[in-house]
């Protein structure tokens, strides 16, 4: 049995049914509660249903940190990624999933990173697959049946040495790390052209036959095979997919942006520092600053729950992540949605051999209607 709608076994219908009930207080938060929406994570964790419940409501604050909700109408990519990013959706499949194209050749990973944080990558990616979500969902409702899944095309034409970047390579395994854990089931199919674009390595045999035996003609564009084009003419859909390109330096940060910052420190490797800001008002504003030298850090945001207590007494309020801020220096803020000792941490925890130092500036603005503060720092505490 296949684990979908239809096709169950009584002990999988059995564990639906449990698995509806112990997420009943999130299911109003989820983007559906159909039963094809609940069996994607069921079978992403073979049935395990204590699995499964720890991953969705782990995805749940994952929405919730990168408002997701809201993502597609709220937040826009820098221009550098609307740009330079390539790939796009363009056309379905013969049984109605939407097509995503990833184009890897054009793509300049060193200058894409240089001229935009790791973290706006991520939050494109997140933009991206949920307008394909809601696609799926109109074709669905078009096609009275089911479509929760994507085809991708993979064109490696042109993948080299360029692509073989230390800090592209790590955002890519996080990204794809982000896609398992928050999208599961979400691929139908991939198709993976090489670089002599001979054939296609999942299926094998002529690369454009095969694209035209799961996708009709008139909806694949010229060059991968088919007929479609622009409504000009261009064989290449580029009003649908970008092919991305040399990204100019007038877009690199570090070479545009020049930021004084208030202070220093230098973080010993498998060490974390601390810095601590007591919150009087709700709704305030705290923001950072930052940028190191030589390599990633890491960082996030807590609010302690009791005083002097350790990491295990402090709420999570901005989930550690390491930050490329010797690439990109990171701008960022947080309202604090309730007074209270708020912990910004940068962790050098995971290196084992390299310090970093790392500038910052941090400041606490109160709500709209009140007047600019000084933070008030509690002093920093380094961790071993």
């Amino acid at each position: 049995m296949s684990g979908r709608v239809g096709d169950l076994t009584p002990e999988q219908a059995e564990i639906l049914t449990e698995f509806r009930g112990r997420v009943e207080d999130i299911l109003p938060d989820l983007p559906a509660q159909h039963d094809h929406y609940l069996l994607r994570w069921l079978r992403a964790r073979s049935f395990n249903i204590q699995k499964t419940e720890a991953m969705i409501r782990k995805h749940l604050e994952f929405r919730r940190q990168m408002k997701a909700d809201t993502i597609i109408s709220d937040w826009t990519p820098p221009e550098v990624i609307e740009k330079y990013v390539s790939g796009g959706m363009c056309g379905y499949d013969r049984e109605g999933s939407p097509i995503w194209y990833d184009v890897i050749g054009p793509l300049d990973p060193k200058g894409l990173l240089l001229s935009a944080t790791k973290q706006d990558y991520m939050k494109t990616k997140v933009r991206d697959t949920e307008m394909l979500q809601r696609e799926c969902e109109k074709q669905s409702a078009k096609l009275g049946r089911n479509i929760e899944t994507i085809t991708l095309i993979y064109d490696c034409e042109g993948l080299g040495l360029k692509h073989i970047w230390k800090p592209a390579l790590e955002a890519y395994g996080e990204i794809l790390t982000m896609f398992e854990e928050n999208y599961p089931e979400g691929l139908k199919r991939l198709f993976l052209i090489k670089e002599t674009r001979r054939k296609i390595i999942v299926l094998g045999g002529n690369w454009q036959e095969v694209l035209r035996e799961h996708i009709d003609a008139e909806q694949l564009p010229v060059v991968y095979g088919g007929t479609l084009t622009d409504p000009d003419g261009d064989p290449r859909c580029r009003t649908m997919i970008c092919y991305g390109g040399t990204v100019p330096r007038s877009y690199y940060v570090r070479d545009s942006v020049k930021v004084q910052y208030d202070s220093s420190v230098t973080i010993s490797r498998g060490s974390v520092f601390q810095l601590e800001y007591d919150i009087t008002t709700p709704s305030s504003l705290l923001r950072w600053q930052f940028a190191s030298d030589g390599a990633d850090i890491g960082f996030g945001v807590y609010r302690r729950t009791q005083e002097g207590g350790s990491q295990k007494d402090m709420l999570q309020i901005l989930p550690s992540e390491r930050y490329n801020s010797h690439l990109v220096p990171e701008d960022s803020s947080l309202t604090c949605p309730e007074p209270g000792l708020y912990v910004l941490r940068f962790d050098n925890s995971y290196s084992l051999l390299q310090s970093k130092k790392v500038s910052y500036t941090v400041e606490v603005l109160p709500p709209l209607d009140g007047q600019t503060q000084n933070p008030q720092s509690r002093g920093d505490r380094r961790l071993q």
